[in-house]
């Protein structure tokens, strides 16, 4: 349904990305590549455990569970508004056109403290396939800078460029990791024993572990990344089914590849090496040593490079495809909105993009050590992503209020577990901004402070009588969706 209230002028050539070019098994690569496995492993792994110890596979569990109601959300969103703003399209009909632009700000500035965050590991990496000598700060920022900038090329040589990258890089990196994870808990040594309570809530209440929202917060940070499926609406084929249902399965995918890998750290490792700020970076290092001692275990290093950059190429295509639509709806500079003629990307949003990561970049790595960077980072993230996430769950109950009741399978999936979804992001977001006051204001700041920024925009462009800011009518505010039932099996 076009929305009446705020038109944005995307069937003019100059706001026109390259439509129909994604199918299925695009989108399924992009939502694996997008959440990084490897990536998400090898630099978060460490701060779960400082977080909550042995909890981390019951965080993923348990987060999980509640994330999959706001990937239910964004593919019953994407079948009645195929629009590469995603969120920040969604909420605006559905609550308020001041919490549409918030969330499409979240997103922005998760995904720009994330491209700074994603670039150390990639240098560490690197260095880690060739020798054991922990790398200087200094190296490990040249060598992700330039990792970040074939990533920013690549982004700008065209989506379906990207996805062909994509497909090779992520099945190679999903094979590599089945492969280690089978060697970890079939055949290497343990350090500890398996124990069933590691999925039980009671285990966030040992000795030295923090709590549940604590965990739970890193473990959004885990999940993120797989709506860039609905980010790339616009580009793929028959999108109100296609980029739904691959967001879906990718996050089926991850869900067991983080479950697994918790379990095997947990196994191999010792809490000594799982707590060391060396081994904060690139965990799967230490991890593929001890299973394949020697080239072998280098391997599994080969998996987060190649997660690293898979990854940092689909955060490009969200950020830039957010600010290409905020751009062509006029609430941010106009000239964000423009794509290159020849290859339909959106080329002004890109090098805004890679320009201001940059910065972030080669700034955070002289403000401290590479772990309290990464822990710093992976939290103000998990904030924002709390916002847009929990925003796009409510908004799908909003806008299909007519459709809940009609059966018990809309009721689920378009109802009650988005809600859920909805009300534990916001309880995640509540309960860490009052942790985090006390235990770690610098991340506080971080994630907080970048979103109070977005006012600063969005004042002057709602002060301008832009269109966006604008309510939507009664009538755009239901959404309206054929085919039902074939959507509903094909979830």
């Amino acid at each position: 349904m076009t929305d009446t209230a705020a038109p944005s002028p995307a069937s003019a050539p100059e706001h026109s990305l390259k439509s129909g070019v994604l199918g299925l098994f695009d989108s399924v690569i992009m939502g694996i590549a997008g959440s990084a496995p490897g990536y998400s492993i090898a630099g978060t792994a460490t701060v779960l455990f400082v977080t909550v110890l042995y909890g981390g596979a019951a965080a993923l569990l348990y987060c999980g569970i509640f994330m999959f109601g706001i990937v239910f959300a964004f593919s019953y969103l994407s079948r009645d508004d195929s629009h590469a703003g995603a969120a920040y399209s969604w909420v605006r009909r559905a609550i308020h056109p001041i919490l549409g632009y918030l969330s499409g700000w979240a997103l922005v500035v998760s995904a720009l403290l994330f491209m700074v965050i994603a670039t150390f590991p990639a240098g560490g990496s690197v260095i880690n396939i060739f020798t054991s000598a922990t790398p200087s700060k200094l190296v490990t920022t040249i060598i992700g800078a330039v990792f970040f900038l074939c990533m920013v090329a690549a982004v700008a040589a065209g989506v379906t460029v990207t996805v062909k990258v994509q497909i090779i890089m992520s099945t190679i990196e999903v094979a590599l990791l089945v492969v280690f994870a089978a060697l970890a808990i079939f055949h290497a040594h343990h350090v500890t024993s398996f124990s069933w309570s590691w999925f039980s809530p009671s285990v966030f209440h040992h000795k030295g572990s923090g709590t549940f929202a604590a965990g739970a917060l890193v473990a959004a940070f885990f999940y993120w990344g797989w709506d860039v499926t609905a980010n790339l609406n616009e580009e793929t084929k028959a999108p109100p089914s296609t980029s739904g249902l691959g967001g879906v399965i990718g996050v089926v995918v991850v869900f067991l590849l983080f479950e697994v890998f918790t379990i095997a750290t947990n196994l191999v490792l010792t809490q000594a090496q799982l707590t060391d700020p060396n081994n904060s970076s690139d965990i799967l290092a230490v991890l593929g040593q001890a299973v394949w001692h020697g080239w072998g275990g280098k391997l599994l290093i080969l998996s987060v490079v190649l997660s690293t950059v898979a990854t940092l190429e689909t955060t490009l295509i969200q950020v830039t495809r957010t600010l290409f639509t905020m751009g062509r709806d006029h609430t941010l500079p106009k000239a964000l909105g423009k794509i290159h003629p020849l290859r339909k990307t959106p080329v002004v949003a890109t090098a805004t993009a890679a320009v201001f990561s940059l910065l972030l970049f080669v700034a955070s790595s002289s403000l401290g050590s590479v772990y309290n960077i990464l822990n710093d980072g992976v939290t103000a993230i998990g904030l924002q992503i709390c916002i847009y996430y929990g925003l796009a769950g409510f908004s799908v109950v909003i806008l299909y209020r007519r459709q809940l009741f009609k059966s018990v399978g809309n009721l689920i999936f378009m109802g009650v577990w988005p809600l859920v979804g909805a009300i534990f992001m916001m309880y995640v977001f509540v309960n860490q901004i009052n942790s985090l006051s006390s235990s770690n204001p610098k991340a506080l700041w971080i994630g907080i402070g970048a979103m109070i920024l977005g006012f600063v925009p969005l004042i002057w462009y709602w002060a301008k009588g832009n269109p966006y800011f604008k309510m939507p009518d009664k009538l755009d505010r239901h959404a309206q969706i054929i085919e039902l039932k074939e959507m509903q099996q094909n979830l």
